[in-house]
């Protein structure tokens, strides 16, 4: 099934449509939802997948001008998206971003009821790594953002550790990459929205706060982890899974941060698993 593409609360998102239950998918920065392609082909036919674009450097549709992009706006947007959308008891499944933990809160929503976490940001590892740090610093410069789209065309750079070389075992293929830079390189309203987010890093005071507060939350937990990955610590998926009163936390080898890239079929089959129990 191909997903309907629309716009809701700011974003377009794409939307497999259906009655069954609802998985909402959040991708990371530099990325677009083509990353979850592989997943919303294995979940398609009995779940309705929603993906939304969300601003961070791949989306093909500026934000408006006034718009506040940093964390908590961002996530706070994504909890109106879900009222606009009217969808409730949803599955929210992020990578890379450690979105689906931020909806919960400072976000605010209470339509949330399973939390499926794939090696993301979590506690204070924000920005996660090098890559994370180097993408921050180059938006606090003028004209950093454009120079940083540039210089993640040839693959030897984009390769590198401190770029997307420790984000990916397999790399990702050139045909989707050049498709999530595609408009940061072409689009000034593009980088505009992308450093109006990067530009706001919470204090880690702020981000620990948040995460305790998420502590609240009751609902199923499936943390994913890659047993490999390089910017987000092995400690912080056992921690995730003791943090949730009802979490389990399974393990993925031959992979680094973008599981959906390195290994889609593990992970729709987790995920299938973990949906078929806990999803109404």
């Amino acid at each position: 099934m191909k997903p309907d593409r629309r716009a809701a609360a700011g974003f377009m998102y794409s939307d497999t449509g259906g009655e069954g239950p609802v998985v909402v998918l959040l991708h990371g920065v530099l990325m677009s939802g083509s990353l979850w392609d592989d997943l919303v082909e294995g979940l398609g036919d009995r779940y309705r997948c929603i993906v939304p674009e969300l601003p961070f450097g791949a989306h093909r549709t500026p934000m408006p001008d006034d718009a506040s992009l940093d964390l908590e706006s961002i996530v706070k947007m994504i909890a109106a998206f879900l009222a606009e959308l009217d969808v409730r008891d949803v599955t929210l499944v992020c990578n890379d971003w450690g979105g689906a933990q931020l909806v919960i809160s400072p976000g605010g929503t209470d339509r949330v009821a399973n939390l499926v976490l794939v090696s993301c940001e979590a506690f204070d590892n924000y920005p996660p790594g090098l890559p994370g740090r180097l993408l921050c610093l180059n938006a606090s410069l003028p004209g950093g953002t454009f120079l940083t789209a540039q210089l993640l065309r040839p693959r030897w750079i984009r390769h590198l550790p401190m770029t997307f070389g420790a984000m990916s075992a397999k790399r990702v293929p050139d045909d989707v990459f050049m498709s999530w830079i595609h408009p940061l390189r072409h689009d000034r309203r593009v980088r505009r929205d992308l450093d109006k987010y990067l530009r706001y890093v919470p204090k880690k005071r702020v981000l620990l706060e948040w995460a305790k507060q998420q502590r609240s939350f009751g609902g199923p937990v499936l943390v994913v982890w890659a047993r490999d990955d390089k910017l987000m610590p092995a400690a912080h998926a056992e921690r995730l899974a003791g943090h949730f009163d009802n979490a389990q936390l399974v393990w993925i080898d031959d992979s680094r941060t973008l599981v959906p890239i390195d290994q889609p079929k593990v992970l729709t089959e987790h995920l299938q698993a973990f949906l078929a129990a806990n999803a109404a």
